[in-house]
């Protein structure tokens, strides 16, 4: 056997070796679960049990016993939407979408 030869059969068990490993990587990866994005969540209903305890309002300038007007879900502790987001995520309702110009009594002011 020439020693091109040798050297061609080395490069293709790499490459086989490189391609065996990157499609076990993707079989792992694509069968671990995803993590929930804001839009895959459904919007929370004013009238869910817990909204509604917390009195909780898809429009927050309709909202009674507001501490400022400018009191929101975007800018509450509990919300974790991107900014400028219409809907994110909020820890009090996992699961569950908020309107961004929303509002509940447990609205706690970022610091």
């Amino acid at each position: 056997m020439a020693e091109n030869d040798t050297h061609n059969i080395e490069g293709r068990r790499r490459f086989l070796k490189a391609a065996a490993g990157s499609v076990a990587a993707a079989t792992v990866l694509g069968t671990l679960p995803r993590r929930a994005q804001a839009q895959d969540l459904p919007h929370l209903s004013p009238s869910d049990p817990t909204a509604s305890a917390l009195k909780y309002v898809e429009d927050g300038s309709k909202a009674q016993g507001k501490k400022t007007a400018s009191d929101a879900c975007f800018n509450c502790n509990f919300y974790q939407g991107k900014a400028g987001a219409a809907w994110g995520p909020c820890q009090l309702f996992p699961g569950k979408a908020v309107a961004a110009k929303g509002w509940c009594v447990s609205h706690a002011v970022m610091i």
